[in-house]
């Protein structure tokens, strides 16, 4: 680990939030003793209420690192573990990465040529590669072509992921920040779209850069991907519930939502839209909003949608199936 000259300004802040997984720090410790550079960064673990030994983990690694620091969140979720991060960083860039990713040693250099090339972008996302073969091929991005995402535009959940997203530190203030009501450890785990889309929405660009780099090392085997895919599920109906309850963004919303809804026009889809209603409904209640005629139509337009389409394939391939039998 490099440390740059003292008296400038700190350039980028890496915030890592972490709760109950002690034993499994060490990678990501190590990566970030191996990052090397000459700009000046430092490092911020959230430990979000954990009940393990992280904070002695993390206070016995920090004895003489004059680069990271350690913080408690108590309260749960990492929406609210990355929000309290930010809050306590001093970078022009908010990088967030995760406790189980390993970034490159070039990852702040990469990251400030990321930002210097694109002047216009409030939130920028990197690669994000498989540690280990052995494991599940999801939760990654391995593409190397760069691109944008103009201000004030849809961009699908899962475009740009947690797992290695930066933000410039004045999109993260006119946003208000990370919301703490999302993310994993609560009921709408959507807190990273949600943050890119609150950031488009407030006049900034957005961009995928494949220069800074991280590996996820996530551990997760084919068996564990259809719990993970539901609890996309579920951040992807808060989504498209927090942005159609919005007035500047409900148009675009609702138009998206129809139209992903009338590409997944199978039995596979219909499950995948009730597990997003009912998460867009439990949204809407916990903001008070039960009687919102702004969401209730959209969403019973998006069910309509789905289900004709559903009946339809399903008379389409009866009939067929008659034809061949004649």
């Amino acid at each position: 680990m490099v440390v740059a000259d003292p008296t400038r300004e700190i350039e980028v802040s890496i915030v890592i939030c972490t709760r109950n997984r002690a034993s499994r720090l060490s990678g990501t410790l190590g990566a970030l003793r191996a990052l090397r550079t000459d700009h000046r960064y430092e490092v911020i673990w959230v430990d979000n209420a954990s009940t393990d030994d992280t904070a002695e983990v993390l206070h016995r690694e920090f004895a003489d690192d004059a680069v990271s620091r350690y913080i408690l969140g108590e309260r749960i979720g990492l929406g609210a573990a990355r929000n309290l991060g930010w809050q306590n960083a001093r970078g022009a860039i908010v990088a967030f990465t995760d406790d189980d990713c390993y970034p490159a040693p070039d990852y702040v250099d990469a990251m400030v040529a990321a930002f210097a090339d694109h002047p216009g972008a409030g939130a920028i996302g990197g690669r994000i590669l498989l540690h280990n073969p052995k494991h599940a091929r999801i939760t990654i991005e391995e593409s190397e072509a760069p691109r944008l995402y103009p201000k004030r535009t849809f961009v699908r959940a899962g475009t740009l992921q947690g797992a290695n997203l930066a933000f410039r530190r004045e999109a993260l203030q006119a946003i208000g920040g990370i919301d703490p009501e999302l993310g994993a450890g609560t009921r709408f785990p959507c807190e990273d779209i949600d943050a890119v889309t609150a950031v488009l929405w407030a006049g900034f660009d957005a961009c995928f850069d494949p220069r800074p780099t991280v590996q996820h090392d996530h551990g997760r085997a084919e068996a564990e991907v259809p719990a993970l895919l539901n609890s996309y599920d579920r951040g992807r109906g808060s989504f498209y519930a927090k942005y159609i309850l919005r007035p500047d963004t409900r148009a675009t919303f609702v138009l998206r939502w129809l139209s992903s809804t009338w590409r997944r026009r199978d039995w596979q889809g219909l499950r995948t839209l009730r597990t997003e209603l009912r998460t867009a409904a439990q949204y809407a209640i916990a903001k008070r909003r039960f009687g919102a005629l702004a969401l209730a139509f959209p969403l019973g337009l998006v069910a309509l949608a789905v289900q004709s389409a559903v009946s339809f394939g399903f008379s389409s391939r009866r009939r067929l199936r008659a034809t061949k039998s004649r």
